[in-house]
């Protein structure tokens, strides 16, 4: 796995102190970019929260996710959240060490109260002390939050006095947009009260099944008022895989209002994607849920069809500038100021979403802008499969062979690739094993990209010599 060094720079550690009649909650940013640019230390908000005890322990649960490996637990795994003020709302996020768990709080506007919403995103500073403070905070003291250094602060700082160095896996870049592209095909499935909901979380297993490093998936179908086990994808279930990586909503649960079930229509008996929202006041508490607990989203191949398409970059570059920190971005509307189909849009939209740039709120069904404050390009560089396709198309190892069929030397093997639909298939061992589930082979993303070439220079579909002593 390739690593990075990534530091998180802070002007002092995050608190929570007492303030008068209340409870300030600091949280100290690192390098973010915003509307103006890079900012050392960007402030996004000076306020109240309208729900003090919920937003704690809310926050707590998007830390746990970010402290948490729920494979190979062995490993250490320790990455501060993410904030992206949106103008009317603040959103937390994080992923798992394992990059299988995607967390993410909307603080939305009734649950922040006495102050504007900045624009930007960075990262915020979770430590032990805070969590235990915030875990030990309780009554209905008012609590005010602030997200980036005061003003007072602002003209003193010297530098930043709090470091952290921690690893930064490729693939946990890549699992942002992974876990975009997933949620885009969701509906809802499900819809529980709050009572029914507490009482369906806490029946589920703490840990894997047999104390091993994950258990295995399970379906669930709605049963009346309630959610009820089944032992196969019946029409209606939703995949809930490894049931034992929903634990952090524990934390919330006493303040639930409801819980809302997303994923997508079962089409067979492979596990699939869920995502599981628990609803606050004032705020949302999403976890999405990898297909398996041993399979990251950073290698379900989902945003592969875009990061391969010249048209895809160049919209992408197009739409970029239209982005202004929305909280709710609609791609028809996209469609309209840019002149381009809506399909367009979105494949755009996926692209951006490999560079962070981008993300996607089930709930409201639409996208919303942020800017990652690390280098997430590295997510398109070193995506094998796409590094290994354009290295095969580069080679000329791709050979069209009639309408819609490819023959693909790889090594010492050749391959037959075939178009049936808009779809292609490979008779390579990676199609055998998935049959598209997670994404295209690299065989067929560099016919993909030959097919796309051949069209846009002739209409004769070729694109290199056939490799010597290539089998037809």
């Amino acid at each position: 796995m390739t690593r990075t060094a990534h530091t998180f720079a802070y002007a002092r550690p995050s608190s929570l102190t007492a303030a008068g009649a209340g409870r300030t909650l600091s949280l100290e940013t690192a390098g973010g970019l915003t509307p103006a640019g890079a900012d050392p230390h960007p402030q996004f908000f000076a306020g109240f929260l309208s729900a003090p005890q919920a937003a704690a322990r809310a926050l707590l649960a998007v830390a746990d996710v970010a402290a948490a490996r729920y494979y190979r637990r062995t490993l250490p795994a320790s990455l501060d959240p993410v904030v992206t003020g949106n103008g009317d709302r603040l959103r937390f996020e994080s992923f798992s060490g394992c990059c299988g768990v995607y967390a993410r709080l909307d603080v939305l506007p009734d649950g922040l109260r006495g102050a504007d919403t900045g624009h930007g995103t960075t990262n915020v500073d979770v430590n032990n002390p805070l969590r235990e403070a915030l875990s030990r905070l309780s009554g209905d003291d008012p609590l005010h939050l602030r997200v980036g250094p005061d003003e007072m602060a602002v003209t003193t700082l010297d530098g930043p006095v709090v470091e952290k160095k921690v690893p930064l896996p490729e693939r946990w870049l890549r699992g942002f947009a992974e876990s975009q592209a997933a949620t885009t095909g969701f509906d809802l499935r499900a819809e529980l009260t709050a009572a029914e909901a507490a009482r369906f979380l806490r029946s589920l297993p703490r840990t894997a099944v047999g104390g091993g490093a994950a258990s295995g998936a399970l379906w669930v179908v709605p049963a009346g008022r309630t959610l009820r086990p089944t032992t196969r994808p019946v029409p209606g279930a939703v995949c809930l895989p490894g049931p034992e990586r929903l634990a952090a909503l524990q934390r919330v649960l006493r303040h639930a209002t409801g819980l809302r079930v997303y994923g997508p229509a079962p089409t067979g008996a492979e596990p699939t994607a869920s995502a599981w929202e628990v609803a606050l006041p004032g705020m949302r508490l999403t976890l999405t849920l990898s297909p398996e607990a041993s399979r990251g989203f950073s290698g379900e191949g989902g945003v592969l069809e875009a990061l391969a398409t010249d048209a895809a970059a160049e919209d992408a570059e197009l739409i970029s500038v239209l982005l202004a920190w929305e909280p709710r971005i609609d791609p028809a509307d996209l469609a309209e100021q840019s002149g381009l189909a809506v399909d367009r849009v979105r494949a755009a939209l996926t692209r951006l979403g490999t560079a962070g740039r981008v993300g996607y709120d089930i709930a409201e069904a639409a996208y919303f802008h942020r800017e990652l404050p690390y280098d997430a390009r590295r997510a398109e560089r070193h995506n094998p499969r796409l590094v290994a396709a354009r290295a095969l198309l580069a080679a000329g190892a791709v050979t069209l062979d009639g309408p819609g069929t490819a023959l693909v030397a790889s090594g010492e093997r050749r391959y037959q690739v075939r178009e049936s639909g808009g779809a292609l298939s490979c008779t390579c061992q990676w199609w055998a094993d998935h049959r598209g589930r997670r994404g295209p082979c690299k065989h067929a993303l560099a016919t993909r990209m030959a097919l796309r070439a051949a069209t846009a220079t002739s209409a004769t579909p070729s694109v290199s010599p056939a490799p010597s002593g290539a089998a037809r």
